[in-house]
């Protein structure tokens, strides 16, 4: 999820931008358990040191019929990674094992900033999904799609505050109306009791967290060597052709790119010192390369692929996008008239003020003043802030109709996917189970204040680091549903071509700048022979173009989205799962992905309580606020007659 989008009225408009920051983006908060609070002491986990460094400890359990597996020989472990630093930083994790064994392992991350993967394992790839058995009653099924059917599977939550990761466990109160959390434990005389809830979670000091991507990326980076040190068994096997991956989706655009280049610079270091002392180069005065603290013995990332799904990573290229996508979509959709469309891009390129050359003019001031990207310096930060926020305004203006930022396909509040894992990722049950110590917070708005105050959605770098990651060898695919509008394929298309081009300042001799886009567009062949997209695909480079997705394509298309997947980390041909020489397959086809499709039958949202402001309208709000109507499993009904559980 991206948050500035995301955060709209019960009607599905955008909301002032100018509250960007205040009411509208806290009211994604998921909210506290319906159990007053959990157990400061959590009951059944083991606590180890990491073998690989003596500052990261590991607490972790087997989580017992919380997350129904295809088979139940399946391992699964969710625990936290407490990892160096300047402030407590508990990292959560849900691992499940694949379903056959395999040297696979893929890490799963969400975007936001601030959004829990657990939305990732409970609502998209995940092995497991909630369903209702009853009023008051959810359990979970087995997902057929998940990606366990492929890899090993590491779920994350992070930065600190997001989903079940946390610094001090803190007790307060949330109101639901609002998303905003405070230190009150008495019920407001205008609230009914099911929308302000007492609980414990993360402090939300917004100084414990990190503020730009990079802060975050060594956080991750400890976390995965606290973990393959602590379960040597999930560690990829050197001589198998198959290794780590990364897969993120939205805002991981910016978490994707940034995490893996640490990963292998970090694995630079690693071989560095292991090169006779005569060979080393003296880089003390560099921060980035000072060595681990003594007693450190990190391994080497073997990073096979990164997988960026619907991903926003760099405006300057996907900016021009937005305006192309809103009046000249594959599904015949306008959301503006060509009057805003041409006022827009008037502001997207004027000199000086336009999107564009306030993007340009954060990055020069990043490259000189924060080259590092550690967010310290004020006056990067204010010119990327400013940047950011002019071009939210100016591109989400085209929300303004109504429209759904996450399907062009729907108008209003959010109608998919399913949100009753927040209702039960809140219950007790759950939460003993795993060992929490702190509800479940599904988005944190702290962390999206603290990375838009420094401007990181605007900073750049991105297709750089993506390029050099290509040049190492290793596979990335972009995958974009065609029905989202906030991180569209059409900008992810364009991103694809601008990484291939990007290739030559690395080798002049590389063959990416000419054979990428030269490469067609290929039908992507499914199991039941349907075509579940395009594909355009030249070496360890693939961009596809899913049909009939929103922005989780998992979650749209899971068997597309699981097929595509499984061919990226095996190296295949992304079209039809053929084994292949990347060295020089290319796909073949025509050059524009440019089939036209119809728009299915828009579907009625359903109001879940933990996410009023982007599942609820502003009438159904209304009548909450009376105490009308009920609420089963988490979601309000006019009427009692109107609940039909649905099951699988």
């Amino acid at each position: 999820m991206w948050s500035p989008f995301n955060t709209r009225n019960g009607n599905g408009a955008s909301p002032s931008l100018s509250r960007l920051l205040t009411l509208s983006t806290l009211a994604a908060l998921a909210p506290l358990s319906e159990a007053q609070f959990p157990p400061y002491q959590a009951v059944g986990l083991k606590t180890v040191t990491s073998p690989s460094n003596p500052n990261i400890k590991i607490s972790y359990k087997e989580p017992k019929d919380v997350c129904t597996t295809a088979f139940r020989r399946q391992k699964q472990y969710t625990g936290w990674v407490t990892v160096p630093g300047e402030y407590p930083t508990h990292l959560f994790f849900w691992f499940v094992g694949a379903r056959e064994p395999t040297s696979a392992l893929t890490m799963m991350l969400n975007g936001g900033p601030g959004s829990s993967s657990m939305f990732g394992l409970f609502a998209e790839n995940g092995p497991c999904q909630v369903v209702e058995k009853g009023a008051s009653r959810l359990e979970t099924a087995a997902r057929e799609w998940g990606w366990d059917r492929a890899s090993n599977m590491l779920f994350v939550d992070q930065p600190n505050h997001v989903g079940f990761s946390y610094d001090t466990p803190t007790n307060g109160s949330l109101d639901l109306t609002t998303g905003m959390v405070s230190p009150t434990m008495q019920l407001p005389d205008n609230l009914p009791p099911s929308l302000f809830l007492n609980g414990t979670f993360s402090s939300n000091n917004i100084q414990n967290t990190a503020n730009t991507t990079q802060n975050a990326a060594m956080a991750v980076y400890h976390l995965l060597q606290g973990f393959l040190s602590t379960f040597p068994e999930y560690v990829p096997d050197k001589h198998s052709p198959l290794g780590v991956n990364l897969f993120t989706e939205s805002y991981g655009g910016h978490y994707g790119p940034v995490f893996a280049d640490t990963w292998q610079k970090e694995n630079d270091k690693l071989s560095k010192r292991a090169m006779p002392l005569s060979r080393r180069q003296d880089d003390a005065n560099n921060i980035q390369s000072r060595p681990p603290k003594a007693g450190s013995s990190n391994r080497e990332i073997k990073l096979t692929s990164l997988g960026i799904m619907n991903g926003c990573i760099d405006d300057l290229v996907q900016g021009s996008r937005y305006v192309e996508m809103a009046i000249n979509n594959t599904y015949g959709i306008k959301l503006i008239d060509q009057a805003t469309a041409d006022a827009i891009t008037s502001g997207f390129n004027a000199p000086d003020t336009g999107c564009k050359d306030l993007i340009l003019a954060c990055r020069q001031a990043q490259a000189a003043l924060d080259p590092l990207d550690q967010g310290t310096d004020e006056t990067v930060n204010q010119v990327c802030a400013y940047a950011s926020l002019t071009c939210q305004q100016l591109l989400g203006s085209v929300l303004a109709s109504g429209a759904n930022a996450y399907d062009i396909a729907h108008m209003g509040p959010d109608a998919f996917p399913d949100y009753h894992y927040l209702e039960y990722l809140n219950s007790r049950r759950v939460q003993e189970a795993i060992g929490s110590v702190v509800n479940y917070t599904d988005i944190s708005p702290v962390v999206y204040q603290a990375f838009f105050q420094t401007g990181d959605r605007a900073r750049g770098g991105l297709i750089a680091k993506l390029a050099s990651l290509l040049q190492r060898g290793v596979r990335i695919g972009l995958v974009y549903g065609d029905r989202d509008y906030i991180c569209n394929w059409m900008g992810g298309e364009a991103v694809s071509l601008a990484l291939a081009d990007a290739m030559e300042d690395l080798d002049p001799k590389s063959p990416y700048p000419t054979k990428f886009p030269q490469a067609g567009y290929e039908n992507i062949q499914t199991n039941n022979r349907e075509v579940g997209g395009v594909v355009r695909q030249f070496g360890n480079l693939s961009f596809s173009r899913i049909y009939q997705s929103g922005h989780f394509v998992p979650a749209y298309q899971p068997e597309t989205a699981f097929r595509v997947f499984e061919r990226i980390i095996g190296g295949r041909s992304v079209a039809t799962g053929a084994r292949v020489n990347l060295r020089d397959f290319a796909t073949r086809g025509p050059k524009k992905a440019d089939k036209q499709l119809k728009a299915p039958k828009d579907v009625s949202a359903k109001c879940f309580l933990r996410n009023l402001g982007s599942t609820c309208t502003q009438e159904q709000v209304m009548a909450i606020l009376m105490g009308e109507g009920v609420v089963i499993n988490g979601v309000w009904y006019k009427e009692k007659k109107d609940w039909s559980p649905v099951t699988v």
